[in-house]
């Protein structure tokens, strides 16, 4: 759901014959839903998600137009036509959406890895790329804007168990551990604002949200192989806190069910239910992280974690990683091991119930096993890493720390004492 970091590019079309990549092999489909568009823009569709929902949308029928800063890494299918450019380019994004009928924004910026740590860009792409699609959206008289957004809106490291859509309020943004939720809670908060908003041609913008945890399948290209590097490293050796905290995952054809099924919510035929509403969406099962990964630790030949590492360590750690990173930065800049959200992720109880768009929606998950994917991946992933230079790095890194630590000790002193009284209400 992530467009790559900016770059400047004017709008160019890509056909089927000039795209020669790598062929997606997803799981024989579910049937067909119907056909709720008759075009659809996709921003973010590029991405594993978008690019798979784009493709199940032509399949029914839709002309798509896929909208990303960058090619996607698969053939594009018969029906769908890449844009490529980005979402802060308001003409290139006026001139995709003409004649469209829908706009599905998915793109974002800052999920994981080193852009989590990039806040003018993630601050950037999230929150004025949103205001460019709304006001893309009222001038070219697109009725149906729908928003991919994410449980971080609501999450940021606090226990909460089978949450829903009315008692679970947004986090608030002053307290957000990291930019690219802060500012995804910003954006979709404006796509909401946006509904009923007039047309300029007359008529009305109808809105909603869908809020997804992770997001796994056959190629899917952030989490899998993140989590397959980090565990040949040696960061799955431990378990943070108690390791019995649970989460969501969904299965990328259960969420492009949900945003087909919302595009359909936003008509006069469903009198427009879905209108000024965000649904939470998932698998419908909660798992414990390190239960759910079990099949991957088997198939990589790797113990399941081990070791207990308290949540404060855990916490005094990404906070050090944070801040070496910000003060070598202007020289190179070394992507954190671990982040503060990650730790918050992986060690507090985040579940989120799906009653509601099962009712409004007609969403209805299908099941499906991680150990499917984990098998396509084993298959297809590139061969083994040695992480002696990796390992040699790391050594570095703590050589170069201590040295920081040495220089600017009260400094770095008040900075831990800052993020510390930020985070304390969190840890359990």
């Amino acid at each position: 759901m992530e467009s790559s970091p900016p770059k400047e590019k004017r709008a160019t079309l890509f056909s089927k014959r000039e795209t020669k990549r790598v062929e997606q092999k997803l799981e024989p489909s579910p049937p067909a839903l119907k056909q709720v568009s008759a075009k659809t823009v996709i921003t973010g569709g590029a991405g594993y998600f978008g690019f798979t929902l784009g493709r199940a949308l032509a399949k029914a029928g839709t002309d798509v137009i896929i909208y990303d800063i960058r090619k996607p890494l698969w053939p594009i299918p018969k029906g769908v036509v890449l844009v490529q450019a980005d979402i802060r380019h308001s003409n290139d994004l006026h001139a995709a959406c003409e004649g469209a009928d829908c706009v599905i924004h998915a793109a974002a910026y800052g999920m994981s890895g080193i852009e989590q740590l990039h806040r003018r860009e993630i601050q950037s792409v999230n929150v004025r790329g949103t205001g460019i699609v709304i006001e893309v959206c009222k001038r070219q008289n697109v009725p149906r804007l729908i928003f991919t957004s994410t449980v971080n809106v609501v999450f940021a490291g606090q226990r909460i168990l089978d949450g829903d859509e009315e008692s679970t309020p947004y986090f608030p943004l002053a307290e957000h551990v990291n930019e690219y939720s802060r500012t995804k809670s910003i954006a979709e908060q404006m796509i909401l604002s946006a509904n009923g908003s007039l047309l300029a041609g007359g008529g009305k913008l109808y809105t909603c949200a869908l809020r997804p945890p992770g997001i796994y399948g056959p190629e899917e290209q952030r989490h899998m192989p993140r989590m397959a590097l980090n565990i040949e490293r040696g960061m799955f050796n431990f378990r943070v806190g108690s390791g019995k905290a649970l989460m969501n995952w969904v299965h990328v054809k259960n969420l492009v069910q949900a945003h087909i099924l919302a595009a359909d919510a936003l008509t006069p035929e469903k009198n427009y239910i879905a209108a000024g509403q965000a649904y939470f969406i998932n698998d419908g099962e909660s798992v414990n992280l390190y239960d759910w990964l079990t099949p991957l630790f088997e198939k990589l030949g790797a113990r399941k974690p081990w070791i207990t590492a308290p949540i404060f360590l855990a916490h005094l750690s990404a906070v050090l990683m944070e801040y070496v990173h910000l003060v070598l930065k202007p020289f190179v800049e070394l992507t954190p091991l671990v982040t503060c959200y990650e730790v918050h992720h992986i060690s507090s109880t985040h579940t989120f119930k799906t009653d509601k768009a099962r009712k409004q929606l007609g969403y209805a998950p299908k099941k499906y096993t991680f150990a499917d994917c984990v098998e396509h991946f084993m298959a297809n992933r590139p061969r083994r890493r040695n992480f002696f230079l990796l390992k040699l790095c790391l050594c570095m890194l703590l050589f170069v720390s201590l040295i920081v630590l040495s220089v600017k000790y009260q400094e770095v002193t008040d900075f831990l004492r800052e993020r510390w009284a930020q985070y304390r209400g969190m840890v359990e």
